[in-house]
This record gives structure tokens, C-alpha cells and sequence, in this order.
């Protein structure tokens, strides 16, 4: 009889203390952050990450394409006209001499051995924060870092063809002269 009425009464108390448990866990904040929006992982030197160019900083060398040996990227440039009034500065106020009109990174081939963070003498590339490549096209893995659109690469080659015929012409004067 005595049985009988302990697994009554823990009959009863179970309960309660279930819910107990629950109301508790109903009013404590929560631990669980949102990904990928929260998430801060703390990474280690060595990490691959997704890189980024500061193209101020960049002067169109070269190296970090040349050291790629993937060959994902891909640079193009032209050479700024002394005449042109919109040329870009670099880090410390001057006009750059070359323009990068093109700055394109494949990271659908990239290996991300960070030989061109390595070779670049200038800082411009480096490894960010950003892991995720997650997409469904191929296409999207090639990011463009460079400031021109399309005119205006176009405007910049005009340019530079019209300022080297002019010097051609001048040095033709200037010999027709001498003789």
C-alpha cells in the first residue's frame, strides 16, 4: 500500500518538476546566434579567406598576377596622360601613372595560397574576414575590383592614343627641323 501511494504522489511531483525545468528555460535568454550574421569565429594566421584590393593603394605592378599560379587574376592597364584632369591619387595625395582598368579575381580557380598577398611591395591585397563562397553560378566566383566602368576605360584609352599621336607628330616636326 505504501508503494502504491509513493508512485502516486510521483505521479504527481514529475510533472511539475518538468515543467519547471521548461518555464525556466522559457525566460533565460537564448545562446544560439544567427548564422552567418553573428557569427564571429575566431581564425587562425593561416586561414583562406576571400581577398580583397584596396586600389588606391594598388599601382598596377603586376607581381601578384605574375606570382598567381593559378592565374586567377587577371590585371589590365593604361597609362595616364599627363593632360587628363581625372586621374585617381594614390595613398599619399600624388596622381598615379597607370590606371588599373581591369582588376579581376577568379576564385573559382584560386587556390588561395596568398603568393600574391605575399608579393604585393605595396599592401593592396589582403585576406578579409568573409569565408563563405556559397552560389549556384560559377560566374558570380569572379569579383571585379576596379573603380572604371566601361566608358570610362574607354575614355582613358582615347586619350592616351590622341596624347601619343600628338608626341609622334611633335617629334616628326622636331626632326624635320633639325634637317
Amino acid at each position: 500500500m505504501l508503494k502504491y501511494l509513493k508512485d502516486i504522489f510521483q505521479g504527481i511531483v514529475t510533472p511539475f518538476q518538468g515543467m519547471k525545468i521548461t518555464t525556466h528555460y522559457i525566460f533565460t535568454p537564448r545562446v544560439t546566434k544567427k548564422y552567418p550574421e553573428a557569427y564571429t569565429p575566431s581564425l587562425p594566421i593561416s586561414e583562406r579567406n576571400r581577398l580583397d584590393v584596396d586600389m588606391v593603394k594598388c599601382t598596377g605592378c603586376q607581381l601578384c598576377s605574375k606570382s598567381c599560379p593559378s592565374h586567377s587574376i587577371a590585371i589590365e592597364t593604361v597609362k595616364a596622360v599627363p593632360t587628363d584632369a581625372n586621374v585617381p591619387v594614390d595613398e599619399n595625395g600624388k596622381a598615379k601613372k597607370l590606371l588599373v582598368t581591369k582588376f579581376d579575381i577568379d576564385f573559382g580557380t584560386c587556390c588561395f595560397c596568398t603568393l600574391c598577398e605575399e608579393n604585393c611591395n605595396f599592401g593592396a591585397i589582403h585576406r578579409t574576414a568573409t569565408f563563405d563562397y556559397s552560389t549556384y553560378r560559377r560566374g558570380e566566383l569572379q569579383y571585379h575590383f576596379s573603380n572604371f566602368t566601361q566608358a570610362q576605360v574607354a575614355e582613358k584609352k582615347d586619350l592616351l592614343a590622341k596624347f601619343n599621336a600628338e608626341a609622334k607628330k611633335k617629334a616628326a616636326e622636331a626632326s624635320e627641323n633639325k634637317e
